[in-house]
């Protein structure tokens, strides 16, 4: 499909990519005054059904983030459902895709403090899921850049102008010669990559920073969590990670709606165990893809069908 035939959601309405437009002096369009989600939906061929993952956690935290950001928007989660199924099935997309859904504060009068009026839209975009070959992750550096704390700009707001933050992060470790980059809080802890959260292997203990070290409430995180304990009966901290820590650790890896799982090999020049994808990242990787897809019957409550049976 030509990207501007491409169907999304926008003000209500099923359009052409190529007519949406919102206005150059709207808030969203000057300062970044948008709250989002990005919602991932996995092909099923087995059943010839797509499905979008955890639908419930991720409007929940929409409606959060429209809180915090004071917007007067009054929908709900049934909404948001619906409208997602609406132009995914408009555009009859049967592979795996992903989903920006954004909330925003449109007009062509408003100021960095207004709080509407308030618009939305859906993007779906064809995304495939991830492989990971043995040798196949990232390098990263740790960051000059610290990440923004509760205090400062909330990272648990998921809001546009949140990732200025990332993106410089992000910048930088290219710059280095790095693939990515690992951001510190601003106690000196390890906090997340840019749009990613971070998991260390020590010990066989599966170890991740805590929801108060300036990290996003991720939804990636929470399901790694869940099935590290419940599928492989691993022991899982929540809790501080210096970055001797890191640099010493058995395995690593990023995970977010768009990274999935992501190994890491190095840190800071510092390789990380024995320099290959360790065994728990490939199992928990694994485990993901089968879930999100519909082949564990015990987490389908997870999983929301896009075409009906």
């Amino acid at each position: 499909m030509d990207e501007n035939e491409r169907l999304i959601w926008f003000n209500g309405a099923i359009v052409k990519l190529s007519d949406a437009r919102i206005s150059v002096l709207s808030p969203m369009a000057q300062f970044g005054a948008n709250v989002f989600e990005g919602i991932r939906c996995y092909w099923s061929g087995n059943e010839s059904q797509l499905y979008a993952f955890r639908l419930q956690a991720h409007y929940n935290r929409l409606l959060n983030s429209i809180k915090l950001f004071r917007m007067d928007f009054d929908h709900d989660e049934t909404f948001f459902k619906n409208a997602l199924i609406d132009v995914v099935k408009a555009n009859m997309y049967k592979e795996d895709i992903a989903v920006r859904q954004t909330v925003f504060i449109d007009g062509d009068s408003g100021t960095w403090s207004s709080t509407g009026p308030v618009n939305m839209f859906i993007s779906p975009i064809p995304k495939q899921r991830k492989t990971i070959p043995l040798n196949d992750g990232i390098r990263c550096h740790i960051s000059s850049w610290l990440r923004i704390n509760d205090n400062t700009l909330s990272p648990r707001m998921k809001c546009g102008a949140n990732y200025i933050n990332s993106r410089l992060a992000q910048q930088e470790a290219l710059l280095c010669g790095y693939d990515s980059a690992l951001f510190l809080n601003n106690l000196g802890f390890i906090a997340e990559g840019p749009g990613s959260c971070i998991f260390i292997v020590k010990n066989g203990v599966l170890i991740t920073p805590s929801l108060t070290d300036s990290i996003l409430e991720s939804i990636t995180r929470d399901t790694i969590i869940k099935l590290a304990e419940k599928e492989l009966h691993l022991t899982v901290q929540e809790r501080s990670i210096t970055r001797t820590e890191l640099y010493t650790c058995d395995e690593a890896f990023l995970c977010g709606s768009a990274a999935e799982v992501s190994p890491i090999l190095e840190v800071d020049g510092m390789i990380i165990g024995d320099g290959q994808v360790g065994l728990l990242t490939k199992k928990l990787h694994s485990i993901y893809l089968k879930v999100v897809s519909g082949e564990y019957i015990n987490y389908k409550n997870w999983l929301t069908p896009i075409y009906s049976l």
